[in-house]
């Protein structure tokens, strides 16, 4: 226990080593910084996210802009919300905790502000790209690569900072909120390199190296572990220093603490597969995710306990301090957040709620709960320490809690009602044997009053958030910021003649051993899954009558991404009765073979599209992107008209061959000289018939680009469903 008690000593007594004091200052100022960031992008995350809330009981919200429909907020506000304003909140907790663990001050304060600032551009090119269409559409990794690259430049200064700091440290051990930040910064860099690899077309436009099903398993490797190693190891590390610090109590248990961390890291990054349950996945890759999944609520709810039974005999000052309450709840929301995704990865209860609002409740109780109660408590924390005041008003801190955990509640609950009537619906027939609600909007219209419900929800934890900036701007302005804090320690001696007790307080003594140990925990479960998909053929059978894509069908799937329509439409038809009669023939391995990226989706706000070709003439299509509600009345589908009068490029289709080629897919040499004349001859095809339905247009209009693409889909198996290659 002496390693945690470590954080409650008195500054001169309890180190390591004797000798003289060395003194020094922390760096308040970056962390200041970062805290600022936090709150300014916090509130513009939230926004984007009311935003997308309301445009899904109000289409008109969406504004007929093409940079601001749904399809491209969405994915402003998950960038938003993770990357600006928990991953600033991170970093601010990081930098604040660290050198206070580590008795240093942080390694470079140059390194410091170029994270900071690289950060910050990071960002602000994120919310600017986005909205302009610029997107891979690969789930919280929907960045292009120039951005991609500069985040891994950023991501590893702010590693050499770490470390540096780690290294010339004056703590003997290294407290177990530092292993939790070892662990997030050599996973992070992991997953975004593996999942960020693609070959750029332009500045602006790449595509995957991976296709189909490798590409998806890769995703779901990547989105299950961010949400692990940049939402969830971070703020365990910082709930194991400001929970003890806030309570003034020390850790429950060491022994915990060290199974919790060890396991986590290395069954979380196995669970990645339970994402693609009943899809084209291979079956053992299916069970493999579902296996680690279930384990991981022992370290989880281990995590969880820990923080809570660190609070003994503290209750009394919980129900007082607001600090407290936010971070009891935090930590609360962790363990039924955690309980819920094993439960999630059951085979049984996953084709009830996947495709459902029931996995966004489920995402956001850890979202607002864990990630943004603990944000809130750690400010309530800082702004006084830092400034060397007392909270200007505690009752106001005690508002924001109640009115942020009403808005949590009437945001998940209506999300789980929706989730559930939707799975109902989708999966009732009649006595006669067929579907009782065989039109999809049916199931949309049931639940837009939990829509609104929903959105009201938002917008009672973002007036929250507004009295916390009001509360921390009075708290400061009645202080005194501290700009560089002082603190003294003896220095580290290079050999100790005191014996250590236990394997573990051994390896907290060698932090680059501790690295590469961290690094083969979790780099063993992505190699196990990869490699077997990558290389063995019979995981992904071809299908013979699988062709490529024309070259305007290429440019209608890259409009389609461009739109983020895979957003409210997935592309897998699971082998369910309701579903192969609802939409076709249920998916294959094979029929992705050429996609770069996957389309798959993970959310049914719309209908599965993966059998939409030749189900509708060319007219419908054309109709239904100019005014959804004409084709579907009480649709909640934003227009697209801009698609209508908008040129698509014909001059970069034979670049998007060549590169395609690259990737594998067999077009024949010489074909992208003759891909321009291929895509005219397709479209005027298309515009002909549309002529024939009295519906006058021009070839190089995206939208004929669009139909071409959607006509496309699924067609590949109708007369072959099932010829497969020797």
């Amino acid at each position: 226990m002496r390693i945690f008690n470590n954080l409650y000593r008195n500054k001169d007594a309890g180190h390591s080593g004797g000798g003289a004091l060395e003194s020094f200052h922390y760096d308040n100022k970056v962390v200041k910084a970062f805290m600022i960031a936090t709150v300014i992008f916090g509130v513009i995350g939230m926004l984007a996210g009311l935003t997308a809330a309301i445009q899904l009981f109000l289409p008109a919200a969406n504004m007929d802009l093409p940079y601001t429909t749904f399809g491209r907020i969405r994915p402003l506000h998950t960038n938003a919300i993770i990357f600006a304003f928990v991953g600033n909140a991170m970093f601010a907790g990081i930098y604040y905790s660290m050198p206070r663990l580590l008795k240093a001050p942080m390694f470079s304060p140059v390194l410091s502000w170029t994270h900071f600032w690289g950060w910050q551009l990071i960002i602000l090119a994120a919310a600017v790209s986005l909205p302009l269409g610029y997107t891979t559409s690969k789930e919280y990794a929907e960045l292009e690569w120039p951005i991609d690259i500069a985040i891994t430049l950023v991501w590893v200064v702010f590693g050499i900072n770490m470390i540096g700091t780690i290294i010339k440290r004056r703590e003997r051990h290294m407290y177990v909120a530092i292993w939790f930040y070892i662990g997030t910064f050599i996973t992070v860099a992991m997953l975004h390199i593996v999942n960020s690899l693609e070959l750029p077309l332009s500045f602006t436009k790449s595509y995957s190296i991976y296709a189909g099903v490798q590409d998806a398993l890769v995703q779901w490797w990547y989105g299950h572990n961010a949400v692990a190693f940049f939402l969830t190891t971070p703020f365990l590390g910082l709930m194991y220093y400001f929970l003890p610090k806030a309570a003034n109590r020390p850790v429950y248990s060491y022994k915990l603490s060290v199974i919790h961390f060890w396991s986590l890291i290395f069954l979380y990054i196995w669970a990645g597969p339970h994402h693609l349950l009943y899809s084209s996945l291979p079956d053992w890759a299916q069970s493999l995710g579902t296996v680690f999944s279930i384990m991981l609520i022992a370290p989880s709810w281990g995590g969880m306990l820990n923080g809570l039974m660190t609070l003994r005999g503290a209750w009394d000052k919980v129900s007082i301090d607001p600090v407290l309450k936010f971070f009891v709840v935090a930590v609360t929301a962790y363990g039924m957040a955690t309980f819920e995704g094993p439960l999630l990865s059951l085979k049984n209860v996953n084709a009830i709620s996947h495709f459902t609002d029931w996995t966004v409740a489920h995402v956001h109780v850890g979202g607002l709960g864990w990630n943004g109660f603990m944000i809130f408590g750690m400010l309530y924390y800082l702004v006084p320490k830092m400034w060397k005041t007392e909270l200007y008003s505690v009752s106001l801190a005690n508002t924001h809690f109640w009115i942020g955990t009403l808005g949590i509640l009437f945001y998940a609950l209506p999300m789980y009602w929706a989730g559930f009537t939707q799975s109902l619906m989708w999966k009732e027939f009649t006595k006669d044997g067929f579907l009782a609600y065989p039109n999809f909007l049916e199931t949309v219209t049931q639940i837009v009053p939990l829509y609104m419900m929903r959105a009201f929800g938002g917008f009672l934890f973002l007036i929250g958030t507004f009295i916390m900036i009001y509360n921390l701007i009075k708290t400061a302005k009645k202080g005194s910021f501290v700009a560089n804090e002082y603190d003294e320690a003896p220095a580290l001696p290079k050999k100790m003649n005191t014996p250590e007790s236990g394997w573990h307080a051994v390896l907290e003594r060698k932090p680059v051993i501790f690295m590469v140990l961290s690094l083969v925990a979790v780099m063993i479960g992505g190699v196990i899954e990869f490699v077997p998909t990558w290389l063995v053929e019979s995981n992904i059978p071809t299908i013979a009558s699988v062709k490529p894509y024309t070259p305007l069908e290429l440019e209608g799937r890259d409009i389609y991404i461009r739109e983020g329509c895979h957003n409210c439409h997935t592309q897998m038809i699971r082998p369910f009765r309701s579903e192969t009669e609802r939409y076709g023939e249920y998916s294959k391995a094979g029929e992705f073979v050429y996609d770069h990226p996957f389309q798959w989706g993970s959310k049914r706000t719309g209908p599965d599209l993966h059998r939409i070709g030749q189900k509708y003439p060319h007219s419908w299509h054309y109709n239904h992107m100019l005014d959804p509600t004409t084709m579907s009345p009480g649709s909640i589908m934003p227009a697209y008209p801009w698609l209508l009068s908008d040129k698509y490029n014909k001059s970069q289709l034979p670049d998007k061959i060549t590169v395609m080629r690259k990737l594998g897919v067999p077009y024949p040499d010489g074909f992208e000289d003759q891909a321009i004349e291929d895509a005219e001859a397709q479209a005027d095809g298309i515009v002909k018939n549309l002529a024939e339905a009295k519906i006058t247009t021009k070839a190089d209009r995206e939208i004929i680009a669009l139909i071409a693409y959607l006509q496309r889909m699924g067609t590949d198996i109708k007369n072959e469903s099932t010829a497969l290659k020797p």
